[in-house]
């Protein structure tokens, strides 16, 4: 009786069935995730170099390994790429907290890793989308249930650039880029992933629909849209003192411009306060990221600035008028944060997505630079301040600190502490160990990250855009309102939810939305009806041809001529193609396989020989005896 797997069979070749409805349960994902785990410690007892692991004729991961890997998923093999994307997380954590043994964690890990990804690429194309963003829980060691996730969330969580860079990957994270995946929420409250071609009859009006606007693609469009707004605005808005000075109304009004600023601000800092709540609520603490810092320090100084500038005008004494001052100070500050937020506007070009990874692995690997700056600033802080308290007076600790600061900026005073020999010593070292040594780590770190970063920089493009795609529909909302216009659904349209049905609701939202994004709705609807579609078939005939020169297209490799030089008798496919590809080596297979394969192909040949050298024995002693 056969279970369908045979260790020696080349079982990848087969592709993987549809993935059930039946969600199984976290229990049974759990008692999965071990036995992958236990089968890749088998697999992997020793340590292996990673590389040696990922190549895609790895002597590791062989069609074999494949079949078993699939098989130990019995009837759950639809799970088989979240699961393996757990284990991977799991031996990933075992890794950072057991150093003896990281290498041998790591190399299992990857395992993983590539597992998935070859498995993934067993899955038949129309089941692509279920297998990749179908959400499941499992139990945490305390037994609770964690959070639902998806493989294609579970692999950008963990920064998987291997799972991630797959074509499958790839083609699903295009698919909600586009829209032509949207979410849908099902009875259980939970989020499906369904063809937008099955929810829309074609035509031109049923794309002018204002659930397009979750589009992660006319998300960004939108934005970017804004956002260069906002720029306009605010570069308006910094020069009013000069322009409004002489005008007696600038003590009491703000400017028109003043007012745009600080509404489109006020809607930022609503949209980044409800993404906030959702990514706590629905997400991890793992989606956060610098530009989150970024973002939280960019509106706390515009509520500052506008704080300011209402108190300022409640009067004109020379109190309000500094705080006015102040107002416009703290806004001067902002300009900094605006235009390095405009990295993340943009970051869907390609170009502009690398830079944004380099700068935030090297702000990553800068901690350990940041941590040893404090802590010798603390000590050198202390030394100095004792040296000047030795005599029983003491100077402003700022001034220390300023001292400490300039030199680091490579600007020290060394006039400062000309009158005390020991300070003076105290203020070279303090120099030596910052300019020599620390911002020679710095640059050895940032050099070390930028290299990691180019090395890779396809795989992790791929991952980060996958990241961008997934993190703008991960929070999901029903009705999407982009800044400034938030502000009218926060405070106009939200309220009605608890007096009106879900139906009443919906149909209140459709109708609000339908006439403020009427033309981007319009644009929307115009670009996927008719310039999408017939960009989409050009670009396919121009690229592509009638052809992909594969076994679907047995003219392409026997071609026949025609016209003058049939007439003459001529031929290009003298050498039927079957014969040519025979010289060809077998590249799906690495040379150490194809060693073994020819081992074992003489083998048989061996034991074939010895078996007939054995019958024609017999054969002959029989005939003696006769004799």
């Amino acid at each position: 009786m056969s279970n369908g797997f045979s260790a020696g069979s080349g079982g990848s070749e087969a592709i993987l069935p549809a993935a059930k409805n039946a969600k199984p349960s976290p229990e049974t994902l759990t008692k999965l995730v071990k036995r992958l785990r236990a089968l890749t410690l088998q697999l992997l007892p020793v340590e292996v170099d990673p590389q040696a692991v990922n190549e895609p004729t790895s002597r590791i991961i062989t069609p074999q390994v494949i079949s078993a890997f699939r098989a130990a998923a019995g009837d759950f093999d639809e799970t088989l790429p979240y699961c393996l994307l757990r284990a991977r997380a799991e031996f990933m954590w075992d890794a950072d907290h057991n150093a003896a043994d990281y290498d041998e964690n790591f190399g299992r890990a990857i395992a993983c890793e590539v597992l998935a990804r070859r498995i993934v690429h067993l899955t038949a194309p129309d089941h692509l989308a279920a297998v990749m963003a179908t959400r499941y829980t499992h139990l945490q060691i305390d037994g609770d249930e964690s959070d639902p996730a998806s493989a294609l969330e579970m692999a950008i969580d963990s920064h998987c650039t291997i799972f991630l860079s797959s074509s499958e990957s790839q083609d699903v994270v295009n698919s909600l880029w586009k829209g032509d995946l949207i979410q849908k929420m099902n009875e259980k409250f939970d989020v499906d992933y369904v063809s937008y071609s099955e929810s829309q009859t074609g035509s031109f009006w049923s794309h002018v629909n204002p659930s397009r606007l979750c589009v992660p693609r006319y998300q960004n469009f939108f934005r970017i849209v804004v956002w260069l707004f906002f720029l306009f605005v605010y570069s308006q808005a910094v020069r009013q003192p000069v322009e409004r000075l002489a005008d007696p109304s600038y003590m009491n009004t703000m400017d028109a411009w003043e007012v745009i600023l600080y509404v489109i601000a006020l809607s930022t800092l609503v949209e980044d306060m409800n993404r906030l709540y959702k990514l706590l609520r629905f997400v991890t603490w793992r989606a956060f990221s610098f530009w989150n810092i970024v973002a939280f320090l960019t509106n706390s100084l515009l509520l500052a600035a506008f704080i300011l500038r209402i108190i300022g005008l409640h009067d004109n004494t020379d109190y309000s008028a500094k705080l006015r001052l102040n107002s416009f100070q703290v806004l001067s500050f902002v300009a900094p944060f605006i235009w390095m937020r405009l990295i993340t506007v943009f970051d869907g070009y390609k170009y502009v997505g690398m830079m944004q990874i380099c700068v935030a692995r090297m702000l990553q690997e800068s901690g350990i630079f940041f941590a040893l700056l404090s802590i010798l600033a603390l000590g050198f802080g202390q030394a100095m301040y004792a040296l000047d308290a030795a005599d029983g007076t003491t100077e402003a600790p700022s001034g220390v600190v300023n001292a400490l600061v300039q030199a680091l900026l490579q600007s020290p005073d060394f006039s400062r502490y000309s009158s005390s020999p020991s300070g003076l010593i105290m203020y070279y070292l303090w120099n030596v160990v910052t300019v020599i040594v620390l911002l020679n780590v710095l640059i050895s770190l940032f050099a070390s990250a930028y290299q990691d970063v180019v090395d890779d920089a396809e795989a992790q493009y791929l991952a980060f855009f996958a990241g961008k795609t997934v993190g703008m529909i991960r929070a999901p909302d029903s009705y999407v309102y982009p800044a400034p216009f938030n502000l009218i659904e926060t405070f106009m349209v939200s309220p009605f939810e608890y007096w009106f049905s879900e139906k009443q609701y919906a149909k209140l939202n459709r109708i609000i939305m339908s006439v403020l994004f009427f033309v981007p709705l319009t644009i929307i609807a115009f670009f996927e009806t008719v310039f999408q579609r017939h960009e989409n078939e050009w670009m396919t005939n121009w690229l592509h041809g009638e052809n992909e020169g594969d076994n679907s297209y047995p003219a392409v490799r026997d071609p026949e001529v025609d016209g003058a030089d049939a007439d003459a008798g001529l031929r290009i496919s003298k050498v039927p193609f079957t014969e040519l590809i025979k010289v060809f080596p077998n590249t799906a297979q690495s040379s150490e396989g194809l060693m073994l394969e020819e081992i074992r192909g003489l083998r048989k040949q061996l034991d074939l020989v010895l078996r007939k050298v054995e019958i024609n024995g017999k054969n002959s002693g029989g005939e003696r005896k006769e004799d």
